[in-house]
C-alpha cells in the first residue's frame, strides 16, 4: 500500500476512533473531580505502558537494523535491567500513584455537610431516595451542582452496579450490603449511568439519568420530580 492512501485511512479513522473519547459515557470526558481522578489515572497508566512498550520496540528495531548489536552485554544484565528493573520502577510508580488516586476517590463518613441519597436497583429499574423527603424517583437522580453527594448503593435482588462514567468510578450493589460512592458534579448538566454488572435478561436497559441542578434550584427540582413510593414500587417491574 502507497503511503498516500495510508494516510487517507489514518485520516479517515482517527477522527473516528477519537469520537469514542467523548458523550455521556465517557471516562475520558470527566465533568467532576472523581471523573478527573480517575482519568488521570488512566492517562498515567496509559503513559506508562507506552513506556515499556517503545522500550521493547526500539530493542526490536535495533535488532533488526543493526544485526549485532547487544551482542557484547551479558544475558543476565539484559534479563535484570531490561527484564526486571525497567518494568519494576514503571509498574511501581503506578501502583504508588493509583493508590494515592483511589484514597482521594474513597467517601469517608462523617464529613458535614454532605448530602446522604440512597440507590436501590430493582430488575431492572433504578430508584432513588433522598434525605428529608417522603417519596423517590425512579431512572433520574437529582443533585446539586457543584457540591459532593455521597451516594449509598443498597443491594436489592441481585448483584448490579452503579456507575456515572463522567462522575465517578462504579461501585457493585450486593444483595445485604450498603456501598457508599461519592459524585460531585462541576456544573449544572445531564448525565448517563449504566448498570455496569450483568443482572438478568432486562439488563441492557437498566440505564439511568442524572441530572445536576444549580444549587439555587434542586430542592424545587427534586419537589417537582418526586414521586409516593407506592407509584414508585408500581413503576418497578
Amino acid at each position: 500500500m502507497k503511503r498516500g492512501a495510508i494516510g487517507r485511512w489514518a485520516l479517515a479513522f482517527v477522527p473516528l476512533g477519537l469520537s469514542g473519547c467523548a458523550g455521556k459515557l465517557s471516562i475520558l470526558d470527566p465533568a467532576g473531580p472523581a471523573a478527573r481522578s480517575t482519568a488521570l489515572l488512566w492517562w498515567v497508566m496509559f503513559a506508562g505502558s507506552l513506556a515499556i512498550m517503545a522500550l521493547v520496540l526500539g530493542l526490536v528495531a535495533f535488532a533488526f537494523l543493526r544485526p549485532g548489536w547487544g551482542r557484547d552485554i551479558a544475558p543476565r544484565r539484559w534479563l535484570v535491567w531490561g527484564g526486571l528493573a525497567f518494568p519494576g520502577v514503571v509498574l511501581s510508580s503506578l501502583l504508588v500513584f493509583a493508590l494515592a488516586t483511589g484514597e482521594r476517590l474513597l467517601a469517608h463518613p462523617g464529613e458535614p455537610g454532605l448530602l446522604r441519597v440512597e440507590a436501590r436497583p430493582h430488575q431492572w429499574v433504578w430508584e432513588f431516595r433522598y434525605p428529608g423527603v417522603d417519596g423517590a424517583t425512579t431512572g433520574t437522580l437529582h443533585l446539586p451542582a457543584g457540591r459532593p453527594v455521597d451516594v449509598a448503593v443498597i443491594g436489592t435482588d441481585v448483584i448490579h452496579s452503579f456507575w456515572v462514567p463522567r462522575l465517578g468510578g462504579k461501585i457493585d450493589a450486593i444483595p445485604g450490603h450498603v456501598n457508599v460512592i461519592r459524585l460531585s458534579a462541576d456544573r449544572p448538566g445531564t448525565y448517563g449511568g449504566v448498570c455496569a454488572e450483568f443482572c438478568g435478561t432486562g439488563h441492557a436497559d437498566m440505564a439511568f439519568t442524572v441530572i445536576a441542578h444549580p444549587p439555587e434550584t434542586y430542592a424545587p427540582a427534586l419537589a417537582e420530580a418526586i414521586e409516593p413510593l407506592s407509584a414508585v414500587r408500581e413503576t418497578a417491574p
